[in-house]
């Protein structure tokens, strides 16, 4: 092997790189429904109960469901999972997008979309670390994982203004019609790819409630990390709930509109990163 180049001349880069894009492309649109979404709630509704329910709805199924999809990752194929994830999310955004075209869109059928991307985005998130971990050598993992950090960290950045200009100059259909043409996109790279299956050995005759139980038992005899997750959970918990009221803020005590959400928005995503910086 040679080291001339930072990832040397295996096969695996271009392999990795390929499935980067596709979710590449796929986060950035449902970062882009998600903050349009957030904005119709805040015109239509014009409450901070709607909001408050709808961070419920994308957050609630993840933090309940969320051992349970690790384990399932774990033991299923991950490819398979992946597709899964995209193709749910798209179908439900496409029956909304046919809501929105005829005019029959609920905020009920709104909360539904985000309790559905939000327990397919837990399958997509947990099957695609596990993924990372089997198409990159170890050597190469921390690199790998700062270019993830780079992509959420710039999308996060660029997603809410992009938003905010395109709630201006297209309808909600319109916009959700993006989130379901970046999924298909995520789809068509996956059906040609190929993402190696781990060898269970063993813990393949485990049933599924054995390494369920195995995982919550490694949590709990590792001090520190139960520590960590504990202090990132009440964190989340606090920030979540005022986060989720940031639109309404910006509407009604700052008479502001949607761009400067998108730009406040932005601003938090760069001062996160110099937070993790420094």
């Amino acid at each position: 092997m040679t080291t001339s180049e930072p990832f040397g001349n295996e096969n695996w880069a271009p392999r990795f790189f390929t499935l980067w894009t596709g979710q590449a492309f796929s986060l950035l649109g449902s970062q882009l429904v998600q903050f349009a979404i957030i904005w119709y709630l805040t015109l239509e509704t014009n409450s901070a109960t709607a909001l408050a329910i709808a961070s419920l709805m994308g957050l609630l199924p993840q933090v309940i469901l969320s051992p349970f999809i690790g384990t399932w990752v774990d033991r299923g194929n991950r490819r398979a999972i992946l597709i899964s994830a995209d193709a749910t999310v798209a179908f439900a955004t496409l029956v909304l997008v046919a809501l929105f075209a005829l005019g029959r869109a609920e905020i009920w059928h709104i909360y539904g979309l985000l309790f559905i991307r939000a327990v397919a985005g837990g399958f997509h998130q947990s099957a695609f670390g596990a993924s990372v971990v089997l198409l990159v050598p170890k050597e190469h993992l921390a690199r790998v994982q700062g270019f993830n950090q780079a992509l959420y960290g710039g999308l996060n950045i660029i997603s809410a203004p992009l938003g905010a200009f395109l709630f201006a100059v297209l309808p909600m259909q319109g916009i959700l019609s993006i989130d379901v043409l970046t999924a298909l996109i995520a789809i068509t790279i996956l059906l040609f790819f190929r993402i190696p299956q781990p060898e269970r050995g063993a813990a393949a005759k485990a049933t599924f409630w054995q390494d369920f139980a195995a995982g919550f038992r490694y949590i709990l005899a590792w001090r520190g990390l139960l520590i960590v997750l504990a202090m990132v959970m009440v964190i989340n918990f606090f920030y979540s709930a005022a986060e989720s009221l940031t639109p309404i803020l910006i509407s009604k005590h700052f008479k502001g509109d949607v761009q400067q959400l998108g730009w406040w928005q932005a601003m938090f995503a760069v001062g996160t990163i110099m937070g993790g910086i420094l």
